[in-house]
């Protein structure tokens, strides 16, 4: 599934190939796919308006229709697609947004997992999903206090506690490994043990993990490709994820995978040894 730098990399390819492209009409082939408002007022609202921006918030695409907001969330394989409207449409593009210039904005998803939402732009921030996001990796409030005082209501492992988008949003499982690594901590970790000195570890790494891996286009993995095909190189950096059998890059113990909450998890027993819980006499 995208995480945060491959979402903020399909944003930055999309602003370059459709902003300020106007939408001719509309054609909607799985309904599903829209969870608000009605595929009609979908279709109705769209029509005739112009992309006047793209943002990103957390894993959300956030496209700027003059004064409407569509959200798009590509979950496992959704993916964007700029073609010519004389272009056959493939049994996988559900959404087609024809603009006026004649090329056509073409959502793909062979899994149907992806939803998009369409709401007045001063309400997107007050309506399910985004209302239900937690701070972004880069916000001032995300401090070791802020973090202390999530984690200590939480008795799960770290690592589920991390995918948790109502506390930082834009962690998704690739990165979530990653960030454990750097900061030593042991993905089995019940949260509430967490150290004030540990959830500043998570938050500068949960930065810097971010930053670089932006920097190179996110991370290719299975299916995953951004618009037009832009591949990401972050997997040639990563220390841990996707690394079972290979050797820690720290210590040279062998990387071994697990399941936390249903999630393939990728550590080093050596670097990120669980810390014995001391016993209250």
């Amino acid at each position: 599934m995208p995480e945060l730098p491959e979402v903020e990399t399909v944003k930055e390819t999309l602003k370059y190939k459709v902003l300020h492209k106007k939408i001719k009409d509309v054609k909607v082939l799985y309904p599903k796919m829209i969870e608000y408002p009605s595929i009609d007022k979908f279709i109705e609202i769209i029509k005739g308006k112009q992309i006047k921006d793209i943002y990103r918030r957390g894993k959300w695409l956030l496209f700027d229709f003059e004064g409407y907001t569509l959200l798009s969330h590509l979950r496992m394989e959704g993916k964007f697609f700029l073609k010519d409207s004389n272009e056959i449409i493939n049994k996988h593009e559900h959404v087609i947004f024809e603009f006026t210039d004649g090329t056509e904005l073409r959502y793909q998803d062979t899994r149907k997992f992806g939803r998009m939402y369409l709401y007045k732009t001063e309400e997107t921030y007050n309506q399910k999903p985004l209302c239900e996001l937690g701070l972004e990796p880069w916000d001032s409030n995300l401090d070791a206090n802020y973090l202390l005082e999530k984690y200590q209501k939480k008795k799960l492992p770290i690592k589920s506690v991390l995918l948790d988008q109502s506390i930082i949003t834009g962690i998704g499982n690739i990165y979530a490994d990653e960030i454990l690594f750097l900061s030593h901590i042991n993905p089995l970790t019940p949260s509430l043990e967490l150290t004030k000195s540990d959830c500043e570890h998570i938050i500068k790494n949960t930065k810097e993990v971010l930053e670089r891996a932006i920097k190179l286009g996110g991370t290719t993995i299975r299916s995953y490709e951004s618009s037009q095909g832009v591949h990401g190189l972050f997997q040639n950096e990563l220390f841990v994820h996707n690394k079972e059998g290979e050797e820690c890059p720290s210590c040279g113990n062998k990387i071994i995978k697990i399941k936390v909450g249903g999630r393939g998890t990728y550590y080093c027993t050596k670097c990120q040894r669980k810390k014995i819980k001391k016993s209250k006499k």
